[in-house]
């Protein structure tokens, strides 16, 4: 893989700019019209085509340096896409992401990657249905839930990857559990921090509290308090163990701003418009699907 500049491409694009979206499919046709298709990959790849009118100081300030800094077709780049900039899309409409626009994809232990589903008003073929990896999320947009829990804590995202790792697993085995409108949970001592969250299991008794994840809204030297109603649970007998990243069964969501990573696809012919103006032409730009 080439180098990857972590800028945006200029957004004063003209009006006529275009875009598409392209699947990869193999199609073959048997001697009696049969088709065989075949879908190499699930993932959409974008080309742009778009044209910049700049002063001629901004046309080799933005435009051309960008070029030339990538030195052509080589080293790739982030394009904002003005209809596909969020993983919130209501009604065809880009909102402000929130921590429940897509379920992430599990990596390995304890890291999720970034992703958006495409099509999703109907329902999908047998296969599921067409899916952007997300390497290059805006900085500070990134919001991230377990279930329908949002954390505050406890991740960070990697811009240049789309990655979420979590923080290290905090688990301790439970001594006992109120039943309040918010639960005290026993657990010795231990290094929870408010802000942090708790999957409960293993519980006997108590069994309703089992499954469920709560946010740490208090801490004592041995207890934690978390945003669980447990006042109409049974009483809690015994057992039970608490852990603060992902369990099995558990669906980790997410949203984000993004930008899609790209490179040139052809040169630039800059036309002398007037003494003052450049015209870039056409420019291609094509998608890395593994930047």
């Amino acid at each position: 893989m080439a180098e990857f500049l972590e800028e945006r491409m200029p957004t004063g694009v003209r009006m006529g700019a275009s875009y598409a979206d392209e699947y990869k499919v193999e199609i073959t046709t048997t001697a009696n019209g049969n088709e065989n298709r075949k879908l190499i990959h699930p993932f959409p790849a974008r080309t742009f085509v778009v044209q910049f009118t700049e002063t001629s100081a901004d046309m080799y300030s933005l435009i051309l340096a960008l070029y030339n800094r990538a030195y052509g077709m080589y080293a790739g780049f982030r394009v904002q896409a003005k209809d596909d900039w969020s993983t919130n899309v209501i009604n065809g409409v880009q909102g402000s992401p929130t921590a429940q626009d897509q379920p992430l994809a599990l990596v390995s232990a304890g890291v999720y990657q970034l992703q958006k589903f495409y099509g999703t008003g109907s329902p999908s073929i047998s296969i599921g249905y067409p899916v952007r990896t997300l390497f290059k999320p805006v900085a500070g947009t990134t919001r991230i839930a377990i279930g329908t829990l949002e954390l505050t804590s406890g991740w960070t995202v990697d811009t240049t990857t789309g990655k979420v790792a979590f923080a290290a697993n905090k688990t301790r085995a439970i001594t006992g559990i109120s039943q309040a409108a918010q639960a005290v949970i026993g657990v010795g001592s231990h290094t929870f921090v408010v802000g942090d969250s708790a999957y409960i299991s293993d519980v006997s008794g108590m069994t309703q509290i089992n499954g469920l994840r709560g946010m740490i809204t208090a801490i004592g030297a041995t207890t934690i308090t978390v945003n669980i109603n447990s006042t109409a649970f049974t009483a809690w007998t015994s057992g039970g163990v608490t852990n603060t990243t992902p369990q099995i069964g558990e669906i980790v969501k997410g949203g984000c701003q993004f930008d899609i990573p790209c490179r040139f696809n052809s040169k630039i012919d800059v036309s002398n418009t007037s003494p003052n103006w450049r015209d870039s032409g056409t420019i291609d730009i094509i998608e890395l699907l593994n930047p």
